[in-house]
């Protein structure tokens, strides 16, 4: 387990980690590494990458995180997940992880091949659950493993408390910590922490958090992760919705109130969800550190 990862998340100091995707794209890749050098300037606990269905960006995920490790000294997380990968399949990743240097990993079951709402089926040969993916990495090796939590519920999951029984489950496979799908009311948060803590996980979750800086790409967003937009949120955004700098203003203004009401209810730090861009999460982090 990476050891300055481990401290920190455990310090009792707030932590601020960025998460950012892989480009399809070299025009993209130049917007990523813009992103990367100016939130690396905020000196985050750690930034994440993520790791696309089915192995569509394997490669660049490996490259970039490792990258972020060579280049920036920052601590980076690299997405793992089972979809459209066999057992072997994932051996062969978490071996190109250590070979780049990359000693944290955020595990999880992934997306259904099929979209929102269709059946979950691994490929033969394949995992079925998160907690399976988290225990083949900690015993291949010495991983600082992160996990999902999902503060409204997984789409799949029964009931809430159900949901809080599965995060006990992956951390007794191995987590060490986890963080939290975006969601826009703070007491989702809160109550997600007490359900968890009642089941007996321990482990630090950081709450996500996506600002609004396009309504339309949020609502999509919000429909593909099972997460509410709320009403009257949506509301105040649908009103300016034709002026996008209004609409940025708004979103960093909401978040910032979210991030502060997270950290003054004892949250041990906060997630942001980036989308490559900086802009939005700089002005928070200014807002929320000046």
């Amino acid at each position: 387990m990476s050891v300055a990862l481990s401290q920190r998340l455990t310090s009792g100091e707030p932590v601020f980690s960025f998460e950012f995707f892989p480009p399809k794209t070299d025009a993209g890749e130049q917007q990523l590494w813009s992103a990367i050098s100016d939130l690396a300037q905020l000196s985050p606990t750690f930034v994440s990458v993520t790791y696309g269905a089915g192995g569509s960006t394997r490669d660049r995920t490996v490259r970039i995180t490792g990258r972020i490790l060579a280049e920036t000294g920052m601590d980076a997380v690299a997405h793992l997940t089972c979809v459209g990968s066999t057992e072997a399949e994932l051996r062969e990743v978490l071996a190109s992880y250590q070979e780049a240097g990359i000693s944290n990993l955020l595990a999880l079951r992934g997306d259904p091949p099929g979209g929102p709402g269709t059946v979950w089926k691994p490929v033969p040969g394949g995992l079925s659950h998160a907690d399976e993916l988290v225990r083949l990495a900690r015993d291949f090796g010495d991983f600082a493993i992160g996990v999902a939590a999902f503060p409204e519920g997984h789409p799949e999951s029964p009931d809430l408390s159900t949901d809080a029984r599965v995060l006990a489950a992956k951390q007794r496979a191995g987590a060490s910590f986890a963080i939290t799908q975006f969601f826009f009311r703070v007491e989702d948060y809160f109550a997600l922490v007490a359900r968890a803590t009642e089941a007996g996980v321990t482990l630090p979750i950081l709450p996500g958090i996506m600002p609004v800086t396009n309504v339309r790409q949020i609502e999509r967003f919000a429909v593909l992760s099972g997460a509410q937009f709320p009403p009257e949120l949506a509301a105040r955004f649908e009103a300016i919705s034709d002026d996008p700098t209004a609409v940025t203003d708004l979103g960093i203004e909401v978040a910032t109130e979210l991030a502060e009401k997270l950290l003054a209810g004892g949250a041990p730090g906060l997630h942001f969800y980036t989308l490559n861009r900086s802009t939005a999460t700089r002005e928070i982090f200014a807002r929320l550190t000046g």
